[in-house]
């Protein structure tokens, strides 16, 4: 994270300009952000398609090794690739990367 400049020794103009640079980033990963979101829901939304045609052929939606999995993560022996690719994210003491 960037520190912030001594604000006392900007000008007016130097201050108007950070404060234009700020809201374009901000602006740009608003937009990163609801297009990440976008493609979440999508490939959601495939995967619930996915278990409701297992349902409905009268497959289970959820295997042993799934059960496994999910009781190795409660249980702190495992974490989730997802989280443990992100470099650090399960540090933050909850798990959530958020």
């Amino acid at each position: 994270m960037d520190t912030v400049p001594d604000l006392g020794a900007l000008s007016d103009p130097e201050l108007k300009e950070l404060i234009a640079q700020l809201t374009d980033e901000e602006q740009e990963v608003s937009y990163r952000r609801r297009i990440l979101h976008g493609r979440i829901d999508i490939l959601r939304a495939e995967l619930v398609n996915r278990l409701r045609k297992k349902h409905a052929d009268g497959e289970s939606a959820i295997s042993g090794a799934d059960v496994q999995q999910l009781t190795d993560i409660l249980s702190g022996k495992s974490i989730p690739e997802d989280i443990s690719a992100e470099g650090g994210a399960a540090e933050g003491g909850n798990g959530d990367p958020k």
